[in-house]
């Protein structure tokens, strides 16, 4: 199974896998996340799927100084089988093929399991601290 960039039509099984992966959270809008990655030249979202269905994600940009990665899915009923592990691995090729020196990722630090993923693919914790506000007063 080979990832493939996602197109428009994908936004609805896409935000569908984020929600059913429990990746959403109520201030960000996952449909506007999804059109904004597609709609910009540094950034797309990439899926695998199982034949039509769509089984797994990850939304990668390049900011011109290191790569992020996001929204890293795959449904419930194909995990354990090496599927995230591939999305990665797509993320950075997608990343090394516009010149990324470096990969960054932002997990919640409650989220055991997913830092535990991360580590067996050899991301380790660096020493900063993410400071954030809300541009608009009421995100909701």
């Amino acid at each position: 199974m080979t990832p493939v960039e996602a197109g428009p039509g994908d936004a609805a099984a896409v935000v569908s896998l984020w929600q059913a992966a429990g990746l959403t959270r109520p201030w960000n809008d996952p449909a506007a996340d999804f059109a904004r990655a597609l709609a910009a030249a540094d950034s797309t979202v990439l899926v695998l799927r199982d034949g039509r269905a769509l089984i797994g994600s990850v939304m990668v940009g390049y900011d011109g100084h290191r790569g992020w990665v996001y929204y890293l899915a795959v449904a419930p009923d194909h995990r354990r089988h090496g599927l995230g592990r591939t999305l990665m691995g797509a993320a950075e090729s997608w990343l090394r093929a516009r010149g990324c020196p470096k990969i960054q990722l932002m997990v919640r630090a409650g989220n055991a399991d997913a830092l535990a993923f991360y580590d067996r693919l050899g991301l380790a914790p660096q020493d900063v601290v993410t400071l954030g506000r809300f541009l608009d007063p009421d995100p909701a």
